[in-house]
């Protein structure tokens, strides 16, 4: 079962009252990379870097999430070292952002909201790798997700068939963009999303987790 009803927002943060930690102007194309990154690692880098390329983007922010609803509290390091491993998987001009802890948020919809009031004229990108794709159904309010901002979607090895007949690629078909328009993508009329295919990186968050045990 999943949910495609309208999920309530807080109120957007006023576009002066709020310190993000980082300056954007006017103009600029920017990915949003959201996730645990528990740990990051050369995945998350082949996912940021292809959607940077393929998409031309200025600039992406990492923001690295306090605590996923999707995922287990248990397993989820400190926010302070998760942050510090994303370091060594950026690009030149990246932000790693503790945006969502600083706004309490919990959702993507509240993070969304809070960055588009304050930085209006910007061109956000969210970016997933396919495996995101897979279940971005179970997301809050994900249809209104794919009215908020444009998608850009990144190939993921074992997820090609999981995200091609998922609940969000089935409703959204029609609103896709080719590969080869991808650099159009922070321009059109929202709903927009393109998938990006390419060679593909096996690292998981997962896999390095059940590593790390095996070796305590």
């Amino acid at each position: 079962m999943w949910f495609a009803g309208p999920a309530p927002m807080r109120p957007a943060v006023p576009a002066g009252g709020l310190r993000s930690g980082f300056h954007l102007e006017r103009g600029m194309t920017v990915g949003l990379f959201g996730g645990s990154f528990n740990p990051a690692h050369a995945g998350h880098r082949h996912v940021a870097e292809t959607a940077r390329q393929q998409l031309g983007l200025d600039r992406i922010i990492w923001l690295v999430s306090p605590q996923n609803p999707l995922k287990s509290k248990t397993e989820t390091a400190p926010l302070a070292e998760r942050m510090a491993g994303v370091q060594p998987f950026t690009g030149h001009g990246d932000v790693i952002s503790d945006f969502e802890t600083r706004i309490h948020a919990t959702y993507t919809l509240d993070t969304l909201r809070a960055l588009k009031a304050r930085y209006p004229g910007v061109h956000f990108v969210w970016i997933m790798g396919g495996d995101s794709l897979a279940g971005f159904h179970r997301w809050r309010g994900w249809v209104q997700l794919m009215h908020m901002v444009p998608i850009a979607v990144v190939s993921r090895p074992g997820a090609l068939m999981k995200a091609r007949f998922s609940p969000a690629t089935q409703r959204f078909a029609r609103y896709r963009i080719d590969e080869r328009a991808s650099r159009t993508l922070p321009y059109r009329r929202l709903p927009a999303w393109t998938y990006i295919k390419g060679p593909l990186h096996g690292h998981s968050s997962t896999a390095l987790r059940l590593k790390l045990k095996t070796k305590t």
